[in-house]
């Protein structure tokens, strides 16, 4: 008996140094992104692009930015956080408040990685479509 809990226990031990090693390869893969993956990853939530928004319009507060959402004011931090790690708000603090502003030239690395793929979609779809209209002229 003792010999098949020493099995199994051997079997979840490797099978929690398995899932270690599966951890610990997530968190590097997190804390090794680029500058880009990190925008991308902001850009990502629906509330961070909508704070984005409204801090287009210029600086304001947390609580301000914190007002039209349901979420707590910690929720709300936690999304200023990952704006600012991807560099696209910046912090001001003025006593106790604490003041954000976008910092729009992140979004230009970005902007630029997108315009490449229009570019190279919009020259496959041009050339898709001479294909077509060339293939209807021979079918004539």
């Amino acid at each position: 008996m003792r010999s098949g809990i020493d099995v199994r226990a051997r079997a979840i031990f490797n099978h929690m140094v398995y899932l270690f090693g599966l951890i610990t390869t997530l968190n590097h893969m997190v804390k090794s992104q680029t500058p880009l993956d990190t925008v991308f990853h902001a850009l990502a939530d629906p509330t961070r692009r909508a704070i984005l928004h409204r801090l287009a319009q210029g600086e304001t507060s947390v609580t301000d930015l914190a007002a039209p959402y349901t979420m707590s004011l910690p929720a709300v931090s936690k999304h200023l956080r990952a704006l600012e790690r991807s560099g696209l708000i910046k912090r001001r603090i003025a006593g106790r408040r604490h003041y954000f502003q976008l910092r729009p030239a992140r979004l230009a690395a970005a902007h630029e990685w997108l315009s490449f793929y229009r570019r190279f979609w919009g020259e496959r779809l041009d050339a898709l479509e001479y294909l077509l209209h060339d293939t209807e002229q021979e079918n004539d």
